[in-house]
């Protein structure tokens, strides 16, 4: 069958999904045109064809030794890691601990409390976090009622990115368990019942069933959060960049928002976002061959 059939066929899916792709190559596509300001000298009062052209010249801060762009694509990178590390494994470890409960109503609770906070928008999470941790909070406001010392958590420093991981553990942790969740369910239950009764236990039915039916799984979310893996919260961040400085909670988003919008030049922060998504199609395409190495077909195939 040849596609103008094909296209004859399934022309009510095509009428419905035409929408949606229209939105999507005018509010993502079309815009990429735009990162040609990153080679010109750009002001917001010329058009784009009028701006003159300087060539390499925005992207000197790879190396002249940019110390405010140093200091956040290093912190891009902590929290990179750190993010990576700690947080995307949770949804996994929630969907196990609730696919685990025998009661369902129990199980539909939990799962409507862990998702709420998705829902919260991030000036809602952090002026809650204030509320609990901060320094006339909840937490040093029973401490100080039962005398014992106060404990300095908003506006430290050197706490700031262990603050923030916890803010999107418990924001978003909760949300990300739906597709787990959604995977588990289609685990052939016989198996399950098969290892009982060669007697494997819970955790040897956990490890050798359920695991390895999540591999793939986790193998694409992965390489799919490692594509977005520098874009670390940029409107959290924002939100509590006043008490803790910009030498602790700059990261690469912030930076180019404050050269950019706030300080005037736009061609170098356009060329340090392209740079960024650069390194991020990287990160991909190296995550994709990792995961055909491990017979995973990823993203997309060979």
């Amino acid at each position: 069958m040849g596609p103008i059939k094909k296209l004859g066929r399934d022309k009510l899916l095509v009428a419905l999904g035409l929408p949606g792709a229209i939105a999507l190559i005018l509010f993502q596509y079309v815009p990429l045109l735009g990162n040609v300001i990153a080679f010109q000298d750009y002001q917001p009062y010329l058009e784009i064809n009028e701006a003159p052209f300087v060539g390499l010249q925005n992207f000197s801060f790879l190396w002249d030794g940019n110390t405010a762009f140093l200091n956040a694509l290093v912190n891009t990178l902590t929290l990179t890691v750190i993010q990576t590390v700690l947080v995307f494994p949770v949804p996994l470890v929630l969907a196990l601990l609730l696919n685990s409960l025998a009661g369902e109503r129990l199980k539909r609770l939990l799962q409507s409390i862990l998702y709420l906070p998705h829902f919260l928008s991030w000036v809602i999470v952090v002026a809650l976090f204030q509320q609990m941790l901060g320094n006339a909070g909840m937490l040093n406001t029973f401490l100080v009622q039962n005398d014992m010392p106060l404990i300095q958590i908003i506006g430290v420093p050197e706490l700031f990115k262990a603050l923030i991981t916890a803010q999107v553990i418990w924001k978003d942790a909760g949300w990300g368990t739906i597709i787990f969740l959604a995977a588990i369910s289609q685990i052939d239950q016989e198996q399950y019942e098969a290892a009982a009764v060669d007697g494997a236990n819970a955790w040897q039915r956990l490890i050798h069933i359920t695991l390895p039916a999540l591999k793939g799984l986790f193998i694409l979310l992965l390489i799919l959060r490692l594509g977005n893996s520098l874009s670390v919260g940029f409107e959290q961040i924002i939100l509590q960049q006043g008490p803790v400085g910009l030498e602790a909670s700059e990261v690469l988003d912030t930076w180019v928002y404050n050269n950019g919008i706030i300080g005037g030049n736009w061609g170098m922060s356009t060329a340090a976002g392209l740079v960024k998504s650069i390194v991020g199609i990287g990160l991909v395409i190296g995550a994709n061959k990792l995961a055909h190495l491990f017979g995973e077909r990823g993203v997309y195939s060979k």
